[in-house]
């Protein structure tokens, strides 16, 4: 796994290398300068090749200086650059005025207006792909709404993302690159959000690019939210600091457990028994993707358990998966007099009605099984989810998407459905961690941007995002197979955490490896081709 850091954290992390004496903060700024240029002549070879031209939009802080450095290097490389400052001179920090200085010595800088005479204007008829556009207004250290940059906003959605060749106002206008350094400018670097002075979503000036050149490691808002979609494609520069020692970090999951996923061999009953609970007749196909995807990713046996009106239905479906007839709560409970039934999942297609009936007993049964509970296991508790934290014991994980969660925690899904006003905004992160926390168990909220929060704080992010994404995951049943993986796993022995970080990222890789036209069906069944491209 990979850190994901805050603005604050990364802010430490610069700190205290400055303060240990090993860099200066100007050695800091240039060195951040030349990985944006970098970055730009490796994701577009052919603007290395020849002087085109550039247009350089520095803001009052920092990311202002570091704008200035990537002026200045594409001047000394024999560029045409035109620089615009918002703000004022004689505010900028320490390190940032002198690269201004710098720069002074090369070109002249503009001030940025966004109205008026004199107001920043691209032509769209002179944009064309030798073009580059740079957004160093803001980056990483934002904390109130960007206003005042409707023009260029609007530059970089036109130049920037019309990429499918669709005409704008009549016309075709050719593509101008645009790279953000740190963050898009607007967007929440620690929630992915833009900020809103309003109240309102996504505005016409809201400014996003082609490439975002991130420095040391990735934040949070490259992976949340709105961020993909404002970033383009993220590209990180190694600028010589030191690791973060901040146990709240945050993780992207990059990979699974090779060495958990890999241990076969010995008696079924060692790779754990699965109990998959379904509704009645005409509500099991839920169940059993679930099912197939907990005996594909290892358990050595997975039961499911069947209302008498739905024992013919499943018994015509299914060749390797076992059958119990489970009429109520107190067949259930016979059931798990089974101790070797190590693992259970409650939800998929259940009934609202006999999930009320049955999680109660599963998660009271002696011994504590782990146990997934997601759709209706989770609505069926909608109207008093203080009932359902009171049974929830630390071998559960819950996985909510956006409406279930609302459901369970309505508080904390206001929060994060509010639209931002200042930052560092309340992010899923916050959202996840806050309902984990709540909850005493794992919770893994779903989505492109997946977070999974433990009770103790640890928390992780698991991207279908970027050369990541897989958005044909977005079909009926899909949740299903991934509550399937993660109970898989449970049965198999993995802690929750791991359980849902390594089942998470593997239905993503399915769903890669499948590609369009997916359906639920097909998830469980490219398993074997993951495990294989991971070498078990």
């Amino acid at each position: 796994m990979t850190e994901l850091l805050t603005a604050a954290q990364m802010r430490a992390v610069e700190r205290a290398a400055i303060e240990s004496g090993e860099v200066t903060g100007l050695e800091l700024m240039e060195r951040a300068g030349r990985g944006v240029v970098e970055a730009v002549f490796e994701e577009w070879p052919e603007l290395a090749q020849a002087p085109h031209k550039a247009v350089v939009l520095c803001g009052p802080g920092n990311n202002g200086g570091d704008g200035f450095v990537v002026a200045r290097l594409l001047k000394e490389w024999g560029w045409e650059v035109e620089v615009f400052l918002y703000g004022d001179a004689e505010k900028l920090p320490p390190d940032a005025r002198v690269n201004y200085e710098r720069w002074g010595e090369m070109g002249e800088v503009q001030s940025y207006l966004d109205e008026g005479d004199g107001a920043f204007w691209l032509d769209p008829s002179e944009w064309g792909p030798e073009s580059l556009i740079v957004d160093a207004l803001f980056g990483t250290g934002l904390t109130r709404p960007v206003e005042g940059f409707d023009q260029f906003g609007w530059a970089t959605q036109m130049s920037g993302w019309q990429v499918d060749g669709r005409p704008v106002g009549g016309r075709k206008y050719p593509d101008a690159r645009v790279v953000a350094v740190d963050m898009p400018s607007g967007v929440c670097s620690d929630s992915g959000r833009y900020l809103r002075s309003d109240g309102q979503g996504r505005h016409h000036e809201d400014i996003r690019a082609h490439l975002t050149v991130g420095f040391h490691a990735r934040k949070l808002g490259h992976v949340l939210a709105d961020g993909p979609d404002a970033c383009g494609r993220v590209v990180v520069k190694d600028i010589g600091l030191g690791q973060p020692a901040d146990r709240q970090m945050v993780r992207k999951v990059d990979s699974p457990d090779r060495g958990g996923l890999g241990k076969r061999g010995g008696h079924k009953f060692g790779h754990g028994h699965a109990l998959i609970l379904t509704g009645g007749s005409g509500r099991t196909g839920a169940a059993r993707l679930a099912a197939r995807g907990a005996l594909r990713i290892g358990a050595g046996l997975v039961t499911l358990g069947v209302p008498p009106s739905a024992q013919q239905e499943v018994a015509c479906q299914i060749m390797a998966l076992m059958l119990r007839r489970v009429a109520d709560g107190e067949g259930l409970a016979e059931v798990l007099e089974d101790r070797r039934v190590n693992a259970l999942c409650l939800g998929p297609g259940l009934g609202v009605e006999r999930a009320g009936e049955l999680v109660p007993v599963a998660l009271g049964a002696e011994p504590s099984r782990a146990v997934v509970l997601d759709a209706d296991a989770l609505t069926a508790f909608a109207d008093a989810p203080e009932r359902l934290f009171g049974m929830l014991h630390e071998r559960c994980v819950l996985t909510p998407h956006g409406g279930e969660f609302a459901r369970l925690f309505p508080d904390i899904a206001e929060k994060l459905d509010a639209a931002p006003v200042k930052g560092p905004a309340y992010s899923k992160v916050d959202a996840t961690r806050e309902a984990a926390e709540r909850a005493g168990c794992v919770v893994l909220f779903k989505g492109p941007d997946t977070v999974i929060a433990g009770p103790d704080g640890r928390c992780s992010v698991n991207s279908a995002q970027y050369e990541r994404a897989a958005p044909w995951l977005a079909t009926a049943g899909a949740g299903d197979v991934l509550a399937g993986f993660i109970t898989g796993l449970l049965a198999r022995g993995f802690a929750p955490m791991q359980a849902a970080e390594t089942g998470a990222w593997l239905h993503v890789e399915c769903a890669r490896a499948f590609g369009p036209g997916l359906i639920a069906e097909d998830l469980p069944e490219q398993l074997p081709n993951v495990f294989r491209e991971l070498g078990l």
